[in-house]
């Protein structure tokens, strides 16, 4: 129980601490130092009996204030300014009273109202700060007995004054000093969000280095391999028909035959992803693609009782694709749902437009009732030759491939699963609109010249030609790969940038 009771205290003083700022240490010290010297105050002065019980009371008062004050701050840190205010006033109060007590306009206790306008002018601004001045000029006049003669008047004026000038000039470097911190904690984030951005950048490139590596020793071997393989599967099949039925021969040969064509299946995989894309992109319907990937395996899922609903969008406009590529992708996918669903289960193919990052895409989803991806795995299930599959019943490139399309493509690929409740995977096809297209584009807004370069289309920025009304989701911050924009190489941020800021949030171009 009293741990439990050490740990609740040592939390709550850790949220406590956290809000402590120059300001609560400002008050703490003058509250320790106005109580320690009017203690001291009374031990060693000569003060007759009836002011010295009416001042010590009100050091009494000044003590239990305080501490409740405190107990408030520490119960519930985040009100701290709501409860400021309430000090502020119990702190006039107890400055007025002593006033009043030890000698009222001439007491030397005034500047205690010049502290208390100092220290909450520079908490709360220059505003509260004349207010405080405001309220200390009453109080201090009221506590003199409102009689004064005409040379105390003129003091009056003085002292006034000058909690004004106190006030108002400490007041406004106060908010000053306020919004430079606020500034620096914007520019710490947005420095931490750079950050974070060029360290996924550092591992995309790194991983997109580690691809082209893994690719050219691959294609080498492929290379290498594929002649001896077409022999020995030709070989293979000639001896195959020579055999009888039913012989140890005809069943050795039809193994060989089996295991060249699982090879062949490695290779051709092998070969699509470490080759050079040569994309032919064209406007095609979207849905064209899902029936012509799911005819290909209608025979397979009939075989798995797995049940396919469909749930197309009819009314979806043609997009930007290299058909052929896409369906390979789609394939990938669906074959991957397939082999997750041995006992059977429900396939689930949708199409439907979606805005994300304030960019329109056209979308496929393929969702299984499978075992799913394990959590710690589904950052790297785009690895090449990653696989769960059991050895020998996978080449740990058909996620690598959809990657590579859809990154050739400008699109994204996300997933989400669930182990043991399947799997959902959905590719992102940017889509740009024909009534986008006849507006200012990004390279004609920035004045960048891409469109000038020899080989633009190919090389440089993914946004040119086809997408230059939202070159932040293909060449940009969104990109989902490496940034090819030269904009948004320099900012690191396309939402900094004015062309970004002119279509989504002004709208005016």
């Amino acid at each position: 129980m009293s741990s439990h009771i050490y740990n609740k205290l040592k939390a709550q003083w850790d949220t406590a601490k956290a809000q402590i700022e120059i300001a609560d240490t400002a008050f703490i010290v003058l509250r320790s130092i106005v109580f320690a010297g009017g203690v001291g105050w009374l031990l060693f002065l000569d003060i007759s009996k009836e002011p010295a019980w009416g001042i010590s009371g009100l050091f009494v008062y000044f003590a239990v204030y305080s501490l409740i004050v405190y107990f408030w701050l520490f119960v519930f840190p985040q009100r701290k300014r709501i409860i400021y205010l309430l000090s502020l006033c119990l702190d006039l109060s107890f400055i007025s009273l002593l006033v009043n007590l030890t000698g009222g306009f001439d007491s030397e206790f005034f500047s205690g109202f010049y502290l208390m306008t100092a220290l909450y002018a520079f908490y709360y601004g220059h505003i509260i700060g004349t207010c405080v001045a405001a309220v200390s000029a009453i109080l201090y006049f009221l506590s003199s007995g409102a009689k004064l003669t005409e040379f105390q008047w003129n003091d009056f004026y003085i002292k006034a004054a000058v909690l004004f000038l106190i006030a108002v000039p400490i007041g406004m470097l106060s908010n000053r000093l306020k919004k430079d911190k606020g500034r620096i904690e914007n520019l710490n984030k947005d420095l931490q969000k750079s950050i974070d951005a060029l360290r996924n950048l550092q591992g995309r490139i790194v991983q997109a280095e580690k691809f082209a590596a893994i690719g050219r020793v691959t294609a080498d071997i492929a290379h290498d391999i594929r002649n001896p393989l077409t022999s020995i599967g030709g070989f293979a099949r000639r001896l195959n028909k020579k055999f009888p039925g039913g012989t140890k021969e005809k069943g050795y040969t039809d193994l060989m035959i089996s295991e060249v064509d699982r090879l062949e299946r490695i290779l051709k995989d092998v070969l699509i992803f470490s080759r050079e894309a040569r994309f032919s992109l064209r406007y095609f319907n979207i849905n064209e693609v899902i029936r012509e990937a799911l005819n290909a395996f209608s025979s397979m899922l009939d075989e798995q009782s797995i049940q396919v609903k469909e749930n197309l969008d009819l009314s979806l406009p043609p997009v930007l694709i290299d058909k052929d590529q896409a369906v390979q992708a789609v394939n990938n996918i669906i074959g991957n749902a397939i082999d997750a669903m041995h006992e059977g289960g429900t396939l689930g193919v949708s199409t439907f437009m979606r805005r994300m990052y304030d960019a329109d895409y056209v979308v496929v989803e393929i969702a299984d009732t499978g075992y799913g991806i394990p959590n710690d795995k589904l950052d790297i299930i785009f690895e090449p030759f990653f696989t769960t599959k059991k050895i020998g019943t996978g080449t740990g490139l058909g996620l690598s491939i959809c990657k590579k399309i859809m990154d050739e493509h400008n699109g994204l690929v996300i997933v989400e699963s669930m182990q043991g409740k399947g799997a959902v995977f959905r590719l992102f096809f940017p889509y740009q609109s024909q009534e986008e297209a006849v507006k200012t584009m990004c390279w004609e807004f920035q004045k960048c010249g891409v469109e000038k370069t020899e080989g633009a289309a190919v090389m440089k920025c993914a946004a040119y030609p086809n997408y230059g009304r939202m070159c932040w989701v293909v060449a940009g911050t969104f990109c989902g790969k490496k940034v090819s924009g030269a904009i948004a190489q320099k900012l690191g941020d396309c939402r900094k940038c004015e062309f970004y800021q002119r279509i989504v949030m002004r709208k005016d171009i």
